[in-house]
């Protein structure tokens, strides 16, 4: 028993864990929940919920069949069934290991699939590099229009953390560390080249940049591109049909619902389990500068954030487990072609 590896997974799942749920407490520990409970018993759409769910599900689907066209690039098609529960079941992953879903995500498509992992994690960072330009851009776009709240949104809620990066970009110590960096990996890929270890990492590297390149031979560009469109307006809807669920949200018009969609989405980008307390201060603090009173904002994220979260592992857990089921006579096939050329040897 490896007890450094126990300790060392336990820290992962714990801390992230951990650290959101203090936040969580941090922000209802002073709620009225017998005004919170009035709201969720008498004052939500629920079929308006669970209408939403849809559009988080055709999303994710999309982003599926856009993964699929990054890895027919690397020159072989793969089922777009395995890519697609691969995807859904990368969220249920998340929500117990943060970040490793997308690890996962590649373990499973090169098992079936037959593609070397580590051109699938190339393909990967495209699929999120692309997620945080969307991200990006749409934050810039709506703080061009909104700049008044986004000052004053990043200068009242985490002062610290505008200060620290502040800091950090005026530190000359930064830009000697970065090339510092610089001079190492040239030491370690140029003058030890020869050793072994430094071989294997070298083709590692090759085989994700590789997958990195295949934005640039992807052969349908704009279906490419349509189906990152595709994909954030699916996430916009899923997330601002629940608006039209509380009274007190439906009238805040589609402006305010891109500032909140923007603000929960750089919550998630957080690595803790579905985004737990970081997604939940995003939405409030949002909710509450428009005018929403604190308590409705409360339950509206409790609410939302509940019924998403329990919807995104029921698929996750569906793809997980339709996975193995789907793939089970390529399996078998390939254990008999084994047991062949075993016997022939």
């Amino acid at each position: 028993m490896d007890v450094r590896k126990i300790v060392n997974q336990t820290v992962k799942i714990v801390l992230p864990l951990l650290l959101g749920g203090l936040l969580f407490w941090y922000l209802y520990r002073e709620q009225d929940f017998g005004a919170m409970m009035d709201v969720i018993r008498g004052g939500v759409r629920y079929d308006i919920l669970l209408f939403s769910l849809l559009f988080g599900l055709a999303a994710n689907v999309t982003r599926g069949f856009r993964w699929g066209l990054l890895i027919d690039s690397l020159g072989r098609r793969v089922r777009r069934r395995n890519v697609v529960f691969a995807v859904l079941g990368n969220y249920a992953v998340n929500m117990a290991l943060p970040r490793v879903g997308e690890i996962w995500r590649c373990g499973v498509t090169a098992k079936y699939e037959r593609v070397p992992f580590t051109k699938l994690l190339g393909t990967l960072f495209v699929d999120r590099i692309m997620d945080t330009l969307m991200v990006g851009l749409l934050t810039l776009s709506l703080g061009v229009f909104n700049i008044g709240f986004f000052r004053h949104f990043f200068a009242e809620n985490p002062p610290t953390l505008v200060a620290t990066l502040i800091t950090l970009v005026r530190s000359p110590w930064t830009y000697v560390g970065l090339v510092g960096a610089v001079v190492l990996a040239w030491f370690v890929f140029v003058r030890m080249k020869h050793l072994p270890l430094v071989r294997k990492l070298t083709e590692m590297l090759l085989n994700v940049w590789e997958g990195v390149r295949s934005l640039w031979t992807i052969e349908h560009k704009g279906r490419f591109l349509l189906q990152t469109l595709a994909i954030w307006v699916g996430y916009f809807l899923y997330f601002y049909t629940t608006f039209y669920a509380f009274e007190f949200t439906a009238p805040l018009g589609i402006r305010i619902g891109l500032i909140a969609f923007a603000m929960s989405s750089l919550g998630v980008a957080v690595p803790v389990q579905g985004g737990i307390g970081v997604w939940h201060f995003m939405v409030i603090s949002t909710l509450v500068a428009f005018g929403v009173d604190r308590t409705d904002a409360a339950a509206f994220a409790l609410v939302v954030f509940t019924v998403q979260t329990v919807w995104v592992v029921l698929c996750g857990l569906f793809g997980i487990f339709a996975l193995p089921l789907l793939n089970k006579d390529e399996e078998g096939k390939d254990e008999a072609k084994n047991e062949l050329i075993q016997a022939g040897a």
